[in-house]
């Protein structure tokens, strides 16, 4: 995993498998990182994710949640096309906004702060 912080952004790159081993060491990275640093937007990207299981979509969730009750916001990038069907099936997509590429998702962001 890779951890990028810049202001008020976390940028994770996942890697490997986000099941029942994992995602609570995840969990605890970014709920750290949004008391400790303010983080309001999270990026998670799963372009090196193989595997993804119920636990790894409710720590997704949770963390949907726990940003949403601060007014900020989690979006999820580079969705291989297995896991994609994983999360969709789970319903994830009707809530959380997914994109195609983690530069649309940082100018997504900038758009919605430009005065």
């Amino acid at each position: 995993m890779e951890k990028i912080i810049d202001r008020q952004t976390l940028l994770l790159r996942l890697s490997g498998e986000l099941d029942m081993n994992t995602s609570e060491q995840l969990r605890q990275i970014i709920d750290s990182d949004i008391e400790r640093r303010g983080i309001r937007t999270v990026i998670l990207n799963f372009a090196n994710v193989q595997f993804i299981d119920s636990s790894g979509l409710g720590m997704i969730l949770g963390r949907y949640k726990k940003l949403m009750s601060l007014g900020g916001k989690l979006k999820i990038t580079n969705v291989p096309p297995h896991i994609y069907k994983i999360m969709e099936l789970s319903g994830l997509p009707k809530i959380i906004r997914f994109y195609p590429d983690e530069i649309s998702a940082r100018e997504d962001g900038r758009k919605g702060n430009a005065q």
